[in-house]
C-alpha cells in the first residue's frame, strides 16, 4: 500500500497535480452487433485455468496486452503459450475469431514481481503473435495515438470480472496525471481489464494511447494506471522479429492462470 501510494504521489507531483475534468461517462455493455461495431478488434485473452485479460489487435497477426497477464501469479513463471487464446470480439459465448498464440514478447524493461513503481507500470506491455492472422470485415487493427496530455478525453473498452460475457465501452474518461510513461486515468476498470486499450479519437478514428496496467485509489477516488505505448510497441515489434533471448516465449511453466488473470497492483 505504501509503495503504491508513493507511485500515486509521484504521478500527481510530476504533472503538477490532478487535472480538473468534466464528468466521466458510464460503462456501456456492447451487447449487440451494432453496439460492438468498430470495437470487435478488442477481445478476451484467455490465460488457461479460468483467468483472462483484455487485449487488442494492432496488426492482423498481433495483439497488445499487459505484460503481467503472461505470468503466473503464484509461481512467477511465464504461462505456457499453449494455454493462451485470443477471442476477438467475444460476446455472449461467441467470438468473431479464435486464435492461438505463436510467439510473445514482453517489454525488456518489465520485471515481474517487482514492487509497484513507475518503472514497473511504464514497462507493463506485451505483444503476442497469433498463430493465424485475422483478416475479417469489421476487425480492423487499431493504430497508435500520439502522446497523451493531462486532461485529455479518452475512452476504454474492457472485459472484467463481473462483466466477462461482453466487452464494455466507457466512451468518456480522462487523463488525470502522468509521469515517465505512466498515466493516471479516471476510467472505470476492474479485475480482467488488465491489458485493455485506452483510446483517443484522432481524425475521427480511435487510436490506442495506453494499456491498462492496474487499478488503485487516490484518496476516496478510484483510478486506473495505464502504460503509455508511444514507442514501446516498436520495441516489442523489434524484439519479436529478432527473436532475442527472452523475446519469444517458450512453451514452459507448470502454473495455471488462476491467480494471474488481471492481477492488478492493489491499493
Amino acid at each position: 500500500m505504501a509503495v503504491l501510494a508513493g507511485l500515486m504521489v509521484a504521478l500527481t507531483a510530476g504533472s503538477g497535480g490532478s487535472a480538473g475534468t468534466g464528468a466521466d461517462g458510464p460503462l456501456h455493455p456492447l451487447v449487440t452487433g451494432d453496439q460492438s461495431r468498430g470495437w470487435k478488434a478488442v477481445g478476451r485473452l484467455e490465460l488457461g485455468g479460468g483467468g483472462f485479460c483484455t487485449a487488442a489487435l494492432v496488426a492482423p497477426d498481433l495483439v497488445l496486452t499487459a505484460a503481467h497477464c503472461l505470468f503466473d501469479g503464484t509461481t512467477g513463471g511465464r504461462l505456457p503459450l499453449a494455454g493462451l487464446e485470443f477471442r476477438a470480439g467475444w460476446r455472449n459465448g461467441r467470438a468473431e475469431a479464435f486464435r492461438g498464440i505463436r510467439r510473445g514478447a514482453v517489454h525488456p524493461g518489465y520485471a515481474h514481481g517487482k514492487a509497484a513503481s513507475v518503472d514497473r507500470v511504464r514497462h507493463d506491455l506485451a505483444l503476442l503473435q497469433l498463430d493465424r492472422a485475422i483478416r475479417l470485415p469489421g476487425l480492423v487493427p487499431f493504430g497508435i495515438a500520439s502522446q497523451p496530455g493531462r486532461g485529455d478525453a479518452v475512452g476504454v473498452v474492457s472485459y472484467a470480472r463481473d462483466r466477462s460475457a461482453v466487452a464494455s465501452l466507457q466512451e468518456l474518461c480522462h487523463v488525470l496525471a502522468g509521469i515517465d510513461g505512466v498515466v493516471m486515468l479516471s476510467c472505470e476498470v476492474d479485475f480482467g481489464a488488465s491489458g485493455a486499450p485506452v483510446f483517443r479519437i484522432e481524425d475521427g478514428v480511435p487510436r490506442i494511447l495506453s494499456v491498462v496496467s492496474a487499478k488503485a485509489e487516490m484518496g476516496s477516488r478510484k483510478v486506473a494506471l495505464g502504460t503509455v505505448i508511444h514507442d514501446g510497441l516498436e520495441v516489442l515489434r523489434a524484439r519479436l522479429a529478432a527473436d532475442e533471448p527472452g523475446g519469444a516465449m517458450p512453451r514452459f511453466g507448470s502454473g495455471t492462470a488462476r491467480s494471474a488473470g488481471a492481477k492488478f497492483l492493489r491499493p
